[in-house]
């Protein structure tokens, strides 16, 4: 496009009611304009996980005032905005709906397009607003609800190299913490509690070792940890330190190995790419022990790593705000007033459906 675009994203797939001005400009570079993210932690913090119920009305109480600070943030009115995009799902249904219905309002008040938006393309093309990089490129999805490796061959295509066959990784790290007794939410208190520990300790498995597949596990390694921590019940200070640095050891471990697999055959399918990059985007890319792992093992294989920016790892309207962006500038269309949230929404549509495919929370 000749000018420069501006849109107003909406974020409300799960926990986090989120609002975010950004510009593309029209050398396909981005500026986040204002990314305003309010947490619901303290409201699933009694219950160890988020209740679906209470999320929606904290999404209906909140995201009005999140819009108006967005906006006062980036200094603009929806006069100066050309489109507007809501994430339509993947996620929970009742947060899903409060935020695209939220949309389809002020479109229809202002007469600017919709855009719904994959939550999970968001994560994908981050790497395109913080990085300027070009597809394709590999993504590592990794988040409370998905574990999955992609090719990122341009926006709208995607293609899944591998997925998990049972627990993605955020929910294997949020079980570990709730059954060794730690606060939520739980992934970030494992890694806290690993920098302390031990990661020599215990002899936990590095699932899926040498398989030809590229797909992920961790249930299992999940279930080894209750078993050391039923074994060495009760458990000390140090024990739950070393038990969580054996754990994150293990999952590094893991994503190295596999991840090897798809590194080469990335290489393999672009050859004309001299270096290549492996994109880390979702909740779980914030942590430090994985990142350092994928740093080393990038190195190895001469890719490049691009790591989302902490505050765009986890759920944020930013990266909505910039799929819309991506959208209107190559001229997709904006959606109907009849499109409806959808709870199961794959980036491979076309791929073997399991879990962590996409289809949050769904066993299909």
């Amino acid at each position: 496009m000749a000018n420069s675009i501006v849109v107003l994203g909406i974020e409300t797939s799960c926990d986090e009611t989120a609002a975010s001005l950004v510009r593309r400009n029209p050398d396909g570079s981005g500026d986040i304009l204002s990314n305003v993210v309010l947490s619901q932690l303290d409201e699933h913090a009694p219950f160890g996980g988020v209740v679906p119920e209470i999320a929606a009305r904290a999404h209906v109480e909140a995201l009005d005032g999140i819009i108006s600070q967005a906006l006062a943030r980036a200094e603009t009115t929806f006069d100066d905005v050309d489109a507007i995009a809501a994430t339509s799902g993947p996620g929970l249904i009742g947060g899903l709906i409060v935020g695209l219905m939220t949309g389809k309002a002020i479109a229809a008040a202002t007469g600017k397009p919709l855009y719904a938006v994959n939550h999970l393309e968001g994560h994908a093309l981050t790497a395109r607003l913080t990085d300027g990089i070009r597809d394709p490129y590999l993504l590592l999805l990794v988040s409370g609800g998905h574990t999955q490796l992609l090719v990122v061959a341009g926006v709208g295509d995607y293609r899944r190299l591998a997925t998990t066959i049972d627990d993605a990784l955020g929910e294997a790290f949020d079980k570990t913490a709730k059954l060794l007794g730690l606060p939520y939410p739980g992934g970030p208190e494992v890694e806290r509690r690993a920098a302390s520990g031990n990661p020599l300790r215990f002899d936990l498995p590095r699932p899926m070792r040498g398989e030809e597949r590229l797909d992920f596990s961790f249930s299992g390694l999940k279930t080894a940890v209750r078993q050391q921590a039923a074994k060495h019940a009760p458990l000390s200070e140090e024990d739950v330190a070393d038990l969580c640095a054996s754990f994150q050891k293990a999952v590094t471990d893991t994503l190295e190995e596999r991840l090897s697999r798809g590194l080469e055959r990335f290489r393999a399918d672009f050859p004309e790419i001299d270096t290549p990059a492996l994109v880390v985007a979702g909740g779980v890319a914030a942590n430090r022990a994985i990142r350092t792992a994928l740093a080393s093992l990038t190195d190895r294989h001469g890719f490049r790593l691009i790591a989302a920016p902490i505050e765009l790892c986890t759920d944020n309207a930013a990266m909505i705000a910039w799929a819309g962006a991506e959208r209107l500038a190559l001229g997709l269309p904006a959606v109907t007033d009849d499109v409806a949230p959808r709870s199961r929404w794959p980036l491979d549509e076309s791929a073997e459906v399991r879990i962590g495919s996409g289809r949050r929370g769904a066993k299909a």
